[in-house]
């Protein structure tokens, strides 16, 4: 396996320059960018014409992470060349009335072979149902190999998000790439470092991933005067302040869930996942120094030995939220990340509005607030 990182900026196109060596059936190239669409068109455009047989994913971004650093403005092209590891891609359309069970069956199920090694996916942001989305992915593969991501996300303005489908730039859309063979090592990850904060309350009206009550109270009103004069920036404010969620009393990892919007009318909020009737949520804050020590802790089931001397490459999808609140330390957790690998490793992500990683059960979830890690190498 071959691996390299570039970085773009309009007007100044690809550093370091495109190699065309790289090209080939079994190259993929990651591309994650928060420029505006015509520019992701030029910059991907540039790197089709060196690299026309590569398979191309990549998705709209709230930052992208390109080694240790963090960077805006800009897109960031992560390409592989694997030696002994097939590819292939498959997207669905989705739209607000989407089951988005459903299109999680329909979105692997022609990833499905006996050599089926891990499936990355790239999902539109907005309205997506992350959590019923990999309930379906589930059904299909039912834990059998690792499925990791995220949601692609607009900075904080929620407004359009996409993903890429044959080399343009598509809102609604969510892609699965499929690895093959049994030559590609992988590792997974997924941590976050937030505190929780006030009561715990439960859930008594909700939809799906909307929450309409909580303890028999609007939603909405009751979420905002936690927020007090924070609440009229929602949901970007929804951001710095997620919800933790148990199923059941009994639950010993709560998951995390983010607002993606807001309804004065219904006075409910939209979130990434579902929101179970019943369950039990509590407010949660940043505490800065857990959430950088929560980015190194993502690779807490990895060593460096196993690796060893191999190239390898390194996935990182990191929350927007978490962006927000680490402010200019935001380069603090991406180094925690990168302390944690061997030197050769080529670090490539981006800040997103879910992450997708395995639980203990090898069964995929979604995430959020989190950092979320994939790892590929050929030994």
């Amino acid at each position: 396996m071959r691996s390299e990182l570039h970085q773009y900026r309009p007007g100044a196109g690809w550093r370091p320059a495109i190699d065309a060596g790289m090209d080939g059936e079994s190259t993929l190239v990651l591309l994650f960018s928060d420029l505006p669409e015509e520019d992701v068109r030029a910059a991907v455009a540039e790197v089709r014409a060196r690299l026309p047989r590569a398979l191309f994913m990549g998705c709209s971004t709230a930052g992208q992470i390109h080694q240790q650093h963090f960077q805006e403005r800009s897109a960031t092209a992560l390409v592989v060349r694997f030696d002994r590891c097939r590819l292939r891609l498959h997207y669905e359309a989705v739209d607000d009335t989407s089951d988005f069970r459903g299109t999680g069956r329909r979105l692997v199920a022609p990833l499905e072979a006996p050599d089926l090694a891990a499936v990355l996916v790239l999902s539109e942001g907005l309205v997506v149902n992350g959590s019923a989305l990999m309930d379906g992915v589930n059904q299909v593969l039912e834990g059998r190999v690792p499925v990791t991501g995220g949601l692609a996300a607009d900075d904080d303005r929620f407004q359009r998000t996409w993903v890429l489908v044959e080399d343009e730039p598509r809102a609604r859309h969510i892609c699965a790439l499929g690895l093959y063979g049994d030559g590609l090592e992988v590792r997974y990850g997924s941590f976050g470092g937030w505190d929780v904060l006030g009561l715990e309350r439960v859930v008594t009206r909700s939809e799906g991933n909307v929450l309409y009550e909580l303890d028999g109270q609007p939603a909405l009103e009751l979420y905002k005067r936690y927020l007090g004069e924070k609440a009229a920036e929602l949901p970007a404010a929804g951001l710095l302040f997620p919800l933790a969620l148990r199923r059941k009393l009994d639950d010993i990892e709560p998951k995390v869930r983010t607002i993606l919007g807001v309804d004065e009318a219904r006075q409910s909020m939209t979130f990434a996942g579902d929101i179970p009737q019943g369950a039990f949520v509590q407010l949660m804050y940043a505490n800065f120094d857990r959430l950088v020590e929560g980015a190194g802790r993502a690779l807490d089931g990895f060593s460096v030995e196993e690796a060893g001397d191999a190239p390898l490459v390194c996935l990182a999808v990191s929350c927007v939220g978490r962006r927000l609140v680490l402010g200019q330390r935001v380069e603090e957790e991406i180094e925690a990340l990168a302390e944690r690998l061997p030197p050769q490793a080529h670090i490539a992500g981006f800040y997103s509005y879910g992450e997708l990683s395995p639980l203990a059960s090898g069964r995929c979830d979604l995430h959020n607030q989190t950092m979320t890690v994939t790892l590929w190498w050929e030994p």
